[in-house]
């Protein structure tokens, strides 16, 4: 059994067999990670900002990402939790001094070494490059390398001298498990945000009703009243039972004259400059001569 040429094919060549997986690079995986942007798959450059799962990104792709309003957005799983700017952290980064920049090999002439990192650990020097972890603190955003924080176990940032609690200390590049508990984390926080805000809005409500409640409350000058009017309203109780159990009248048919006349809250009499404004005082009456022959409705007419 033979070819064209007398070439004997061998049984590699004929059977095929099951397909071997492929195994990804881990120096591929790891530049991949820590030296590109979770977005956009650009290089990673300043401003970079870490969302609360420790993801990185370059913070002008996360806003043209947030700005896209269009049906035709694709839905990208890396950012499907970034719903505003606050869910994420600005990275205060500690440069490298021994990075050369991109512009190190433009021949390509030379060995491109995969593990020097741009940024470093201000306090251990680790570099950032995968091969070590690092955290970010999410009240500073400060970044340090785990070993760092568990060697020099402080409350206190080491950078900028804020404190941090243990929750706020986000693991970035983490394995699945991570972040899932990192997950976890995100969803009880914006969790007690939401009840926060409501217990805000609950509280000032409360505050506008209040207001209300001592406007419907009398005030000084009614209570003042109050206290004045109830003796008048008893005289004239008393006089219309008297003038009843005298004339046997009901309090409907009383004379004026039995009405008594509710008196001034200073006991003053009216002067009568003031009486003469009004059509019932005598200066305001005409006599018949003044009268005219005719009948008019007016009020000086009597």
């Amino acid at each position: 059994m033979g070819c064209d040429g007398g070439t004997i094919p061998k049984r590699h060549e004929l059977v095929k067999g099951p397909k071997k997986v492929e195994k990804v690079d881990k120096n591929a995986e790891l530049v991949a990670r820590w030296h590109y942007c979770a977005l956009s798959q650009e290089k990673l450059r300043k401003p970079i900002v870490a969302c609360e799962l420790g993801r990185l990104y370059n913070k002008d792709a996360v806003i043209e990402h947030l700005l896209d309003k269009s049906p035709d957005k694709a839905v990208v799983e890396s950012a499907a939790h970034i719903k505003s700017i606050k869910n994420v952290i600005e990275l205060n980064l500690s440069d490298n001094p021994a990075w050369k920049g991109d512009k190190g090999n433009a021949k390509g002439d030379t060995y491109d070494d995969l593990q020097v990192a741009h940024f470093i650990c201000p306090v251990v020097g680790l570099e950032m490059n995968g091969r070590h972890r690092f955290c970010v603190l999410r009240s500073c955003g400060c970044v340090f390398s785990e070993r760092a924080l568990r060697e020099i176990k402080t409350d206190v940032c080491h950078k900028c001298g804020r404190g941090f609690q243990e929750e706020d200390v986000i693991l970035l590049n983490g394995s699945k498990e991570e972040v899932e508990m990192l997950r976890k984390r995100m969803e009880d926080r914006r969790l007690k945000a939401k009840v926060g805000k409501k217990s805000k809005k609950c509280k000032a409500s409360e505050c506008i009703s209040q207001p209300d409640a001592a406007e419907d409350s009398p005030g000084p000058s009614e209570a003042k009243s109050n206290k004045v009017f109830p003796a008048i309203e008893k005289i004239q109780f008393v006089s219309s039972s008297k003038s009843e159990a005298e004339g046997g009248t009901s309090a409907l048919g009383m004379s004026s004259s039995t009405v008594l006349k509710r008196p001034l809250p200073n006991g003053e009499e009216k002067s009568e400059a003031y009486k003469s404004i009004f059509t019932s005082h005598s200066s305001a009456k005409r006599t018949k001569d003044q009268s005219s022959n005719w009948v008019t409705h007016t009020a000086y007419y009597f």
